[in-house]
Order: C-alpha cells, then sequence, then structure tokens
C-alpha cells in the first residue's frame, strides 16, 4: 500500500514538471458534426438538376425519401445477402444500358416473394412500338438471367425536366 501511494506521488511530480511538454503535444479541436457523403455540391451557376429523390440527403431516407432496394434479405439472419445485392446492381446497370439515355430517375427494385418489379421513369423519345419492344425484351431477359419473374412497372414523361425538382 505504501509503495503504490509513493509511486503514485512521484508521478503525480512527474506529470506537473512536464505539464506544458505535455499540452503542447495534445492536440484538440472543434467537432464538424456534419454529413457531406450523399450529398451533392452546389454549383457556380446552380445549374446541375436535381430530382426528388436525389434533392433529399440521406439522413431523410424513410422520411422523405425511400429505399432504391425493397428486399428482406438485409434484416438480421437474412439470406442470400450479397446475392441480392449484385442481382440488384446487375439488374440497374442493364436497365441503364437497355433503356440507354432514357431513365430519367433512379430504379427502383422491389422484391416480393419470388418476384421483382422494377420501377422506373423513362422517357418518350423513342416510338411506342420500340418501347414495347424494350420492355418485353427486359423482362424476359432478366426473368431468365435471375430464375424469377420479372416486371418492369416504368412511367413515361416527356423530358428530363418534368422529373427535375431544383436545381443547385
Amino acid at each position: 500500500m505504501n509503495f503504490s501511494v509513493i509511486k503514485l506521488a512521484q508521478n503525480a511530480s512527474i506529470i506537473t514538471k512536464n505539464a506544458p511538454l505535455l499540452a503542447s503535444q495534445f492536440h484538440t479541436s472543434t467537432a464538424l458534426c456534419r454529413v457531406v457523403s450523399g450529398k451533392y455540391r452546389i454549383t457556380k451557376r446552380r445549374d446541375k438538376p436535381l430530382t426528388y429523390e436525389m434533392a433529399n440527403p440521406p439522413h431523410y431516407i424513410a422520411h422523405r425519401k425511400t429505399w432504391n432496394s425493397w428486399n428482406t434479405s438485409n434484416l438480421k439472419d437474412g439470406v442470400r445477402r450479397s446475392e441480392t445485392a449484385l442481382e440488384d446492381e446487375f439488374i440497374r446497370r442493364f436497365m441503364n444500358g437497355t433503356w440507354h439515355g432514357l431513365v430519367c430517375s433512379e430504379i427502383i427494385i422491389k422484391r416480393q416473394f419470388n418476384h421483382i418489379r422494377v420501377a422506373a421513369i423513362i422517357r418518350r423519345a423513342v416510338s411506342p412500338t420500340k418501347m414495347y419492344f424494350l420492355l418485353g425484351y427486359s423482362e424476359e431477359l432478366m426473368a431468365n438471367w435471375l430464375q424469377c419473374p420479372v416486371t418492369l412497372e416504368l412511367q413515361t414523361v416527356d423530358s428530363f425536366k418534368d422529373v427535375v425538382f431544383k436545381y443547385i
């Protein structure tokens, strides 16, 4: 007991002697407490168009905006987590490649049981016959690759400006 009290007293005297030295090596700064990821920077001319989904920052998910992928595999003990994420990325890339330059919004993927529903907003830049062909082509190929029924729920707009929520 005496030995530990003496050691404590010696350590206290060392700390007080070297206090200016320790203070010069310990740096503090104010906490920034701001989130910058997932937000879009304001441009000088404020000419960058944003859709409603893009205009809301990530902390508004489930309040003002929704998830881009609806599935239950991300729950605790969910099955096929990595496969579902990989399939969702494949679906998004396939849709953007097949409907090149026509997709005006983010692609929303909803999974219910063994059925996949893909929702998006498409520009009316092609003829209706070509649009129906692309619709059937996309549904059929994705259904064969993913081994489950796929339904495309597409809405059309005249131009991309119809989807713009604000400019930054």
